[in-house]
């Protein structure tokens, strides 16, 4: 999630996915909103939901180190990003002191974005490297717990850490590098790799010719306004939850007093 930049190459591609992720995005906050608000029969912990969560975690932070290699001003969107998320943080801290957002996904790509301007000066070689043995440290070494109650931001937890939204550099670092790597690899020369005139097309873009272009734009837009998307998304769900809700409750109230009349 990320600013529109200034000064940094549009790809369609790239922004077509990351509208992808929002809508995934969307679709687990809904899941979870209907769990936590509504007491739905979901879960989101574990199963489909979870992984679908996830899917759109990584797709977000690949892409944010993707685009970290098209642009200048990484530094800047890094700081515009880590506000936001202390602002969320503050929200939701007066909302629920003892539940709140402590370092979630948007500040974990505000951190990770003020080290793009290094790290994709590193050669191909080392980013693979470090990025493999972030995420190995982070899956496997990492202890579950820890005295000392400062150290979560790498992914080290007391027992008696709870956190909204939790998203460690490790591991998710080493995929932000992996991101920096693709960006190097497949967007050195800055212009879009989808070739719809190629007799042999992926499957990613057999996807992006099958749908409807009304379709198409608005998934493109929803990338190209990640960020805001994402700042909103969730006080618009609950706001439509509560009102079908309460429809849907006031009909039901309807019929048994027709029932009784």
């Amino acid at each position: 999630m990320q600013p529109t930049p200034s000064h940094s190459y549009r790809i369609m591609e790239i922004d077509f996915l990351r509208g992808i992720a929002i809508i995934l995005m969307i679709i687990f906050h809904l899941v979870v909103d209907l769990r936590d608000f509504y007491f739905y029969n979901l879960e989101y912990l574990r199963g489909f939901w979870y992984l679908e969560g996830k899917l759109s975690a990584i797709l977000f932070i690949v892409i944010s180190g993707i685009s970290s290699t098209l642009g200048r001003n990484s530094i800047r969107h890094g700081l515009t990003i880590f506000a936001w998320a202390m602002l969320l943080t503050v929200i939701t801290y007066l909302y629920n002191d003892n539940c709140y957002i402590l370092f979630g996904i948007l500040h974990f790509l505000g951190i990770s974005l003020l080290t793009a301007n290094l790290m994709r000066h590193l050669p191909n070689a080392w980013l693979l490297l470090i990025s493999s043995i972030v995420i190995f440290i982070g899956v496997v070494l990492f202890q579950p717990f820890v005295t000392n109650p400062y150290l979560f931001p790498l992914g080290l937890m007391t027992n008696t850490f709870v956190s909204l939204d939790y998203y460690p550099l490790f591991p998710w670092y080493g995929l932000f590098l992996l991101g920096i790597l693709l960006g190097k690899l497949l967007y050195a020369n800055k212009k879009e790799r989808l070739d719809l005139s190629q007799a042999s097309p992926t499957p990613f873009e057999l996807l992006f010719c099958s749908l409807p272009l009304d379709l198409h734009k608005t998934i493109t837009w929803l990338g190209q306004h990640s960020l805001i998307v994402y700042l909103i998304h969730q006080p618009i769900l609950l706001a439509l939850l509560y009102i079908v809700h309460y429809l849907i409750s006031l009909r039901q109230t309807v019929f048994l007093l027709q029932g009784f009349l």
